[in-house]
């Protein structure tokens, strides 16, 4: 089977980053999906086109995704042929997030209503178009999937990475020092030992 592996980098990153994969997904072609999209509804025009592009001429598609990548993953690709996903510190709840950090910023909800946007001393816009598109077009996620998830996510709680998974039937594991970002060589080696784990886990299923 040809197979293909794409990896959806999260905010701040780079397809250049599947380069990581390249060991652990020794027998697939990993390919980074080099976007431009910014908000869930470009993300649903650009990543279809991206993803049926790259993946012509495969049998197989696996996709690992980070953070935001995860989310606009599972916005834009739900319905596409995909046998497999890991998410690493993915974005589930976009709605509980834009209120975490409208309370960070100390803005209330009917503030960002009166002004549309707000910018905020954390390098985040607060969109109220944005809260409204994500309360009306929840995502519907079917696709097998394991989760990885840092202890100090300082972006999704353990309760609610726990309740996606629930509700989704993913794999769950927690690194209990690990970041929303896994960038250190303690964490990139947990990160490395879970995928090569799970990946086992499914070739002895």
């Amino acid at each position: 089977m040809k197979r293909i592996v794409i990896y959806v980098h999260g905010k701040g990153g780079n397809a250049d980053e599947c380069r990581h994969y390249n060991t652990i997904f020794a027998d697939s072609d990993v390919v980074g999906v080099d976007y431009s999209c910014q908000t869930p509804w470009d993300a649903k025009v650009e990543l279809p086109a991206l993803f049926d592009k790259l993946t012509d001429g495969y049998d197989g598609v696996v996709i690992v995704a980070n953070s935001i990548g995860a989310y606009f993953t599972m916005c834009a690709l739900s319905d596409k042929p995909v046998e497999h996903a890991y998410f690493v510190s993915p974005v589930v709840d976009m709605e509980r997030l834009i209120l975490d950090m409208c309370a960070w910023a100390g803005v209330t909800e009917t503030d960002l209503a009166k002004r549309g946007t707000i910018d905020t001393n954390f390098g985040e816009t607060l969109s109220m178009q944005y809260l409204a598109y994500v309360r009306a077009n929840p995502y519907k996620w079917t696709i097998p999937t394991d989760v990885l998830y840092g202890g100090r996510d300082n972006l999704t709680e353990l309760p609610t990475i726990t309740s996606f998974c629930d509700k989704v039937g993913a794999t769950l594991t927690v690194m209990p020092d690990g970041e929303h970002w896994f960038h250190t060589d303690e964490q990139m080696m947990f990160l490395d030992n879970w995928l090569t784990n799970r990946l086992k886990s499914l070739q002895q299923c």
